[in-house]
């Protein structure tokens, strides 16, 4: 018998919006291995399944698990939360069968990932360019990841911050990003979200440390460009129209 790897994005979690190929590929599989809080996400869909789980930073542990049980002819799903290609689990396991020789049957089934999920829940605020950097140091030295949140600031772009869990690191990007935007530039902070204990907060750079105590692994943070601003407690990053068409409701052109 054949295996095949499924290497899936639930999305934030909420049972509403998975995508159908997400489910559909659970529902085909023997086994599934996850991140002990994602194979709880997914408990509805697992019943007389095996499931596999691990610990956080256990990645490589999960990645060869699937693999062996696919080479022993079990179709597999490796879960990833959000888009397993947006720092999730597509990489290290491809990472994995291409230093192996491996050419397994698999598939990528991608998901709602934290930018989109929180970003939905704080109005427009990506409607233009933006960069996602994660503030996780454990595989990336921290000064290169200032580096890169320095070059987003200088370029203008919306800045997505994934795992600012680490206090000390978040606070000096923070400061950095300060340094290229206006106090009141907006910024978005997610915990949660789609989850049952979501907490949506909109403020800004000059009062972001205020809500620093809400700020942990499932937090997203979105802080806003030069142009974008907040309206009825959204926020919205403009597209452009305005420089050469009218939002008048009267107006034609």
């Amino acid at each position: 018998m054949k295996g095949k790897l499924f290497i899936i994005g639930t999305g934030p979690g909420a049972p509403p919006i998975r995508t159908f190929r997400m489910v559909e590929a659970i529902k085909q599989s023997d086994v599934i291995v996850a991140y002990t809080t994602y194979a709880k996400l997914i408990g509805d869909l697992v019943d007389g399944k095996e499931v596999i789980t691990a610990r956080m930073k256990e990645e490589l542990y999960r990645a060869r698990v699937a693999i062996q049980k696919v080479q022993e002819g079990k179709v597999v799903s490796l879960i990833s939360s959000g888009d397993p290609q947006v720092y999730g689990m597509a990489s290290p396991a491809l990472e994995m069968m291409c230093k192996n020789n491996l050419e397994l049957d698999f598939e990528i089934v991608p998901g709602v990932t934290a930018a989109l999920a929180a970003a939905a829940r704080l109005g427009s605020p990506l409607a233009m360019d933006f960069a996602s950097i994660s503030l996780s140091d454990l595989l990336v030295p921290a000064e290169e990841i200032l580096h890169r949140i320095k070059k987003a600031a200088e370029g203008d772009f919306v800045i997505v911050l994934y795992n600012p869990i680490n206090k000390p690191l978040l606070e000096r990007a923070m400061a950095i990003i300060s340094e290229y935007r206006k106090p009141e530039t907006p910024v978005g902070i997610v915990k949660s979200a789609y989850r049952e204990d979501e907490q949506v907060i909109i403020t800004n750079l000059s009062d972001w440390k205020k809500h620093e105590g809400v700020i942990n692994m499932i937090t997203t943070m979105i802080i806003g460009n030069s142009r974008t601003y907040t309206c009825n407690g959204k926020m919205i990053t403009p597209r452009g129209y305005d420089r050469r068409y009218s939002f008048e409701l009267n107006n034609d052109s």
